[in-house]
């Protein structure tokens, strides 16, 4: 079996390969956050400072709200990111025009391939004072004065959180959709038979059958809780939202590279992968013990 599959084995090489240089290897510079390091001095000439940049992290209030404000805004988006795609799913189940359906399907899945570079420039061209929203949109309603969407940190929030579940949720119902198309439709059949309204059926039937999945999908996005997207806040934030804006992820690049407390920015970041890791072996053993959803 070895020798029929070394062909395959030897596929693997490449990924095997680029995952060690590019994931493992970087790993031996995780002992800049226990140094004040110094790049011409490097790794082994840089003094020891133990765990001085670990306390002046929790020290540092900065630091402690973009902690915050990293779980907030990924506990939002994890909240968004499994009730809208099941709802899109329940609803886009029920209709019964197969190309109305795929070509919806296939609108909702297309943003997920954009990157947020290019995003990121339409929604400051949308949100802006003269964009769309506040030039043609809120007149409209009698809004007069502009909302500054990307100046106001609550408004932030809530457009990182909304451009991020659109982006996501057509990718996200494809899981959804295919435990809908699971279920065996004998149930509904003999529902109808018992007088069951299309409503009582996904009462009874639909939901307590994608309880499983929904069980795995909303256990296992826990060890993304401190991942709260780098690219989407990095190409729509400014300093008048650090407060309420400010990720682990950004605040890592703007202290460690743009300010070169290099010490600092890696102990911020290795926090972030302790807690990371910590959060995605009780995800797996939740997953486990609530729906027996292991990959080992």
């Amino acid at each position: 079996m070895a020798k029929k599959n070394t062909v395959l084995y030897l596929m693997l090489i490449p990924g095997i390969l680029l995952t060690f240089i590019f994931n493992y290897l970087p790993m031996g510079g995780l002992i800049i956050a226990f140094q004040k390091f110094k790049p011409w001095l490097g790794f082994t000439g840089s003094p020891w400072v133990g765990w001085d940049n670990f306390r002046l992290m929790f020290e540092r209030e900065d630091s402690l709200q973009v902690i915050g404000n990293t779980f907030a805004i990924a506990g939002l988006k994890m909240l968004s990111n499994l009730v809208v795609p099941i709802v899109f799913a329940l609803l886009l189940n029920e209709v019964r025009q197969m190309f109305f359906k795929r070509a919806i399907q296939t609108l909702v899945y297309l943003p997920h391939f954009l990157s947020w570079v290019i995003l990121g420039g339409i929604l400051l061209d949308m949100l802006s004072s003269q964009g769309l929203i506040n030039g043609m949109l809120l007149p409209v309603f009698g809004i007069d004065r502009p909302i500054q969407f990307l100046g106001d940190g609550n408004w932030f929030r809530a457009v990182v959180v909304a451009s991020d579940t659109w982006k996501e949720f057509g990718f996200s119902t494809i899981v959804f959709l295919a435990t809908l198309a699971g279920i065996n439709p004998a149930w509904y059949e003999a529902a109808e038979v018992d007088g069951a309204s299309r409503w009582k059926q996904t009462l009874h039937i639909t939901l307590p059958s994608m309880i499983p999945i929904i069980t795995v999908v909303g256990t296992l996005s826990l060890g993304n809780i401190l991942n709260a997207g780098f690219d989407q806040i990095f190409n729509l934030y400014n300093p008048l939202v650090y407060d309420k804006g400010d990720i682990i992820d950004t605040f890592v690049y703007r202290i460690g590279v743009l300010s070169g407390q290099f010490g600092l920015g890696t102990a911020v970041g290795l926090f972030k992968s302790f807690v990371g890791l910590v959060m995605i072996v009780t995800a797996y053993r939740l997953a486990y013990k609530l729906a027996n959803y292991r990959i080992f």
